[in-house]
């Protein structure tokens, strides 16, 4: 260090009067400061600088909890510059306050001074964390959810296929009459999703009307009816939204002509797998496959899924569910195939089953990105435990013209 950084003025460090007596850390009275002096003092470690240290007497103590002499402390440049070589400064003390003799400049000495201050407590910790209580058992392992309330899915699930077997093989008519109310109410939920979610207005009563009527056409004209019928319900959505400001006219109708398409025209095979000799066998057919599909993919997916089969459309859709669906439904074609539908043999069955799988899971998938664009979880909460009509017509709707091909190309149209 060089001369220059001692040429510190005297009161460097200077604190303020004292109620000790005269100033403390002031030059006394006498000749001038001399740089030639300076450069006899002894060199003293540096001491950083810090937040200002309480005097002897005060509240607080260092971390050691032991009695701090009395008077301010010494900053650097007021230590080097008031100690002369022999470690004393200017009026007599010695460093830390204190004369030749061991005592402070007011007569009282070292070991008085430091008896007057008892040590200080240790500072306890506050608020301090809670031991782990080990007797206390870890919670229980949360058994896996299904999601829905069984009890009513079953309940329900039991009285919709009484209904359906009933009017199925008792009066054909009847059954049509079912297949027409279901699309009509799931033209309902689905129209009534579209204008809560999106804001698209699609023309509910000329899809009403026309879907019911295209189920009639299928059932009585077949094919030709229910294409017939098709258009006609495309057209009836097209002028009946022209009553209406043209604003958003584009949407309104394209959404009107996509669900008559979706609901109600897909629905038709169904009505026209019925018309065949053994109509009302491959007609339980169709739903037992469709329904075993389901389940064996939601029973395997349930107990052993754990790689996801559509994570961005579906999450709770596993591969090991599809595996399911597959293996399920290729077992049950084949038993429906050798033992209900007249010369269908075992063979037919597998790959009406795989087919079945196939589509009833492109079905659910698709009808699962319609609800994942329109922000909802079902369709509806007409049926309990299974939510609307339209998420039990997910999968039948698509797997029907699968079904009804391969059956006339299997054992003819009857």
């Amino acid at each position: 260090m060089n001369d220059s950084s001692w040429a510190t003025p005297p009161h460097t460090g200077y604190w303020g009067p004292s109620d000790q007596g005269p100033v403390q850390g002031a030059a006394p009275a006498g000749p001038a400061y001399d740089a030639h002096d300076a450069q006899h003092t002894r060199p003293m470690p540096i001491v950083p600088d810090g937040p200002a240290v309480p005097r002897y007497g005060d509240d607080q103590d260092d971390d050691r909890g032991t009695a701090r002499l009395s008077g301010p402390p010494f900053r650097d440049e007021t230590f080097r510059n008031e100690m002369s070589h022999d470690g004393t400064f200017r009026d007599g003390t010695t460093h830390g306050g204190t004369t030749h003799d061991g005592a402070f400049p007011d007569g009282t000495s070292r070991e008085e001074t430091a008896s007057a201050q008892p040590y200080a407590a240790a500072p306890q910790k506050q608020n301090p964390e809670p031991m782990p209580d080990a007797s206390q058992p870890a919670p229980a392992p949360q058994k896996k959810s299904a999601g829905r309330d069984l009890g009513a899915a079953i309940g329900v699930g039991v009285g919709l296929g009484a209904v359906i077997i009933a009017s199925l093989f008792f009066v054909k008519a009847a059954f049509v009459g079912v297949i027409a109310v279901a699309v009509v109410v799931g033209l309902w939920e689905l129209t009534q999703r579209l204008e809560e979610r999106k804001g698209i207005k699609a023309p509910l009563v000329p899809l009403a009307l026309g879907g019911a009527a295209m189920v009639v056409a299928g059932y009585v004209r077949g094919a030709e009816g229910a294409w017939v019928a098709m258009a006609l319900t495309a057209l009836a959505v097209l002028v009946w939204r022209m009553t209406e400001p043209p604003e958003g006219y584009l949407k309104d109708v394209t959404a009107g002509v996509f669900a008559a398409f979706y609901v109600p025209f897909l629905a038709t095979f169904v009505a026209m797998m019925l018309t065949a000799e053994d109509g009302a066998a491959r007609v339980l057919t169709f739903l037992l496959l469709t329904v075993v599909s389901d389940t064996g993919a939601y029973a395997v997916g349930w107990r052993f899924g754990s790689h996801k089969l559509a994570p961005r459309i579906s999450p709770g859709k596993t591969r090991e569910g599809l595996v399911g669906a597959v293996a399920f439904a290729m077992a049950a074609g084949a038993l429906c195939m050798e033992f209900l539908i007249d010369d269908g043999t075992w063979w037919q069955g597998l790959l009406l089953g795989l087919a079945v799988a196939a589509s009833a899971t492109l079905g659910d998938l698709g009808e699962s990105m319609i609800k994942r664009d329109l922000g909802i979880k079902d369709m509806g909460t007409l049926l309990p435990g299974h939510g609307g009509i339209m998420d039990r017509l997910d999968s039948l709707l698509p797997t029907a013209p699968v079904v009804w091909l391969l059956l006339v190309l299997f054992v003819g149209s009857g």
